[in-house]
């Protein structure tokens, strides 16, 4: 046994505080000055973590409490992400789930519970923000305590310790109306209930690599937690790969440990301890490191599948390189994307890809635009197309596809149109429930009809919808879903888009772009009001004469244009579509540019059909 040590994995459905949480227990801890400015939410370091208030990657820290140092591990709230949950369960000894006190346990509260008892890990649980305004502490436990038992909880796990949290208010209290004002009972709880990692102190050095990391100076980072014995900085171990066959030796020329929020180079380590290591570069999760005494490598943690893929190709429009791009072969985008495969759980590339392709197997929509927006960010260029579902075939030869359960909280007035919304994407409505002027709704459907329907439901709500999913299995192949409704605006010759075809475009739909912007033949400028493509000149000229009239100068007032985040153009995309991404624009355009080229492709396809 390894006495002096916890590690533990905080665990939440999204948005239920856990981050803020986690900075609560730094602040108790005394892991900042008192006068250090520290911004909130210190886990979630990404620039893109911020922006999007999520956690996507999982990071450990560590905090000291008496004598005991408490190993954290911030995991991502989001069903897309969970190859994250899955990776980081698998290097703790128990785990801290978080519930919102006003919303209770969540479909991804079933999620990471589910997969904690998997894991045999003890749940400890924070009934979390007890001070917001509608906060009901005690039925968000009773719900709590029903989902134990709905997911087959031993009887001693119903009496899971629980205390009553705030993350902002940086209180744990034994009872919702207690006097605490500060950590303490959390960390206590921690102490006594997370029990010491169950590893082997003696015996020949083992561990599995659960984390991947890279630096400038170093290389190759890797770690996990300690299984088996001591390692020192020099010492001869061997790389084994979980697949099998390969096996290599190597020094330890790093070894680092996890001091607060930082890593701190360390000598030695001993088992219980989750570390970091560097003097190798071909590392891949879930690979084992062990010394020669006794290198047996350890079976591979088992993950859900990935569900989309996606296509990404070299950006080859007019107007490639124009805006800073630094990055726009296929080789560059191809090396990018495999760096992002060697640290992610989930992410796949197809080997089976035609050569100008990088065919990219994910878990969801929001992972596959996390990916490109930090490429953008890293000034790559590319071209995606629309994400598609990853179909298989039964025992009996049918067709299977993956489905998903759905729970959306939405005002009443909304119901009947997300309903109606729903059911044209082959859902079925599994439950019911309404909470005040509050209504959830539960569905079951087909992943494909989730593509794009979160920008459609934030706007049939006003922005009060809630939403999140949950990967269901696969299931009979439901027939076609009825893609958007309106057909593009497909502009004709190169130029800049002009406040005179601008005045005539926007009679026929809603334009894309602002009056100026760079276009070419086979851009897509806007959306036409009717379900069918519509060629227009967006670069003609008012022509001059010599009449002058009151009337025919009087100014038309042009409609705004509409902005796409990143994921609503990934949703609004057709099969003959693709999105140009660069470092300042996203923009749509048909895979074939020239008109011509583009009719015979169509009645061809018309031909096969």
């Amino acid at each position: 046994m390894f006495p002096s040590v916890r590690n533990v994995g905080i665990i939440a459905h999204v948005d239920h505080g856990k981050t803020t949480l986690v900075d609560a227990i730094f602040r108790q801890a005394g892991i900042f000055r008192e006068n250090q400015h520290v911004q909130d939410r210190v886990m979630d370091s990404n620039d893109l973590e911020r922006e999007k208030g999520i956690t996507i990657l999982s990071k450990v820290a560590s905090v000291r409490y008496k004598d005991i140092k408490i190993n954290i591990v911030d995991t991502p709230g989001h069903a897309d992400f969970g190859g994250e949950v899955e990776r980081v369960l698998s290097m703790v000894d128990g785990v801290l789930l978080i519930v919102d006190a006003c919303e209770g346990p969540m479909p991804q509260t079933r999620f990471v519970l589910k997969k904690a008892f998997q894991n045999g890990l003890k749940p400890i649980v924070c009934i979390n923000k007890i001070d917001r305004d509608g906060a009901r502490p005690l039925d968000a436990y009773d719900k709590t305590l029903d989902l134990f038992i709905d997911l087959g909880a031993d009887e001693d796990d119903l009496f899971f310790p629980h205390l009553y949290t705030s993350g902002s208010g940086g209180f744990a209290r034994v009872s919702p109306d207690g006097s605490e004002h500060d950590m303490r009972e959390l960390f206590e709880m921690i102490v006594n209930s997370v029990p010491p990692p169950d590893v082997d102190v003696e015996g020949p050095f083992q561990v599995q690599i659960n984390n991947l990391d890279y630096n400038d100076y170093v290389g190759r980072m890797f770690g996990g937690k300690v299984l088996r014995g001591t390692v020192k900085v020099g010492d001869r171990l061997q790389h084994l790969s979980s697949e099998g066959g390969r096996v290599a030796g190597f020094n330890v020329t790093k070894l680092w440990t996890y001091e607060g929020i930082q890593l701190k180079e360390i000598e030695s380590a001993s088992a219980g301890e989750i570390v970091m290591m560097a003097g190798l570069d071909n590392v891949l999760l879930f690979d084992t490191i062990a010394s020669p005494e006794d290198p047996t490598p350890l079976p591979a943690v088992e993950i859900e599948p990935s569900t989309l893929t996606m296509n990404f190709y070299p950006n080859n429009s007019p107007l490639a390189g124009r805006d800073g791009g630094k990055f726009l072969t296929i080789q560059k985008i191809r090396e990018r994307i495999a760096k992002e495969e060697a640290v992610s759980v989930s992410v796949k590339i197809d080997p089976d890809a035609p050569a100008d392709t990088v065919k990219v197997k994910a878990r969801g929509e929001l992972q596959l635009a996390i990916l490109i927006e930090t490429m953008r960010r890293e000034s790559f260029e590319m071209q995606i197309s629309r994400p598609q579902v990853i179909l298989r075939r039964n025992e009996a030869g049918e067709v299977e596809e993956p489905y998903e359960i759905v729970t959306l909280e939405l005002p009443d007035d909304s119901v009947g149109y997300v309903m109606e919304e729903l059911a044209r994407r082959k859902g079925e409505m599994r439950n019911m429930e309404q909470q005040g002027s509050t209504v959830r709704l539960e569905y079951h459907i087909p992943t494909r009809g989730l593509i794009g329907f979160r920008s459609n439901y934030l706007t049939l709500t006003r922005g009060l919808g809630i939403l999140s999913s949950l990967f269901d299995g696969y299931g009979p192949y439901k027939g076609e879903v009825a893609a958007r409704t309106q057909g593009s605006l497909i502009n004709k010759d190169p130029g800049k888009l002009t406040r005179y075809s601008y005045e005539n475009i926007q009679e026929r739909g809603t334009l894309f772009y602002p009056v100026g912007t760079e276009m070419y033949g086979g851009m897509v400028v806007g959306a036409n009001a009717r379900d069918e493509d519509m060629i227009v000149n967006g670069t003609n000229q008012k022509a001059a004469t010599n009449i002058r009239s009151a009337t025919s100068e009087a100014t038309t007032v042009l409609d705004p244009h509409k902005d796409f985040s990143l994921e609503q153009a990934l949703a609004w995309l057709r099969d003959d579509e693709l999105l140009e991404v660069t470092p300042k624009q996203l923009r749509f355009r048909k895979k074939i540019l020239d008109h011509s080229e583009r009719r015979v492709a169509e009645r061809r396809s018309e031909v096969t059909v």
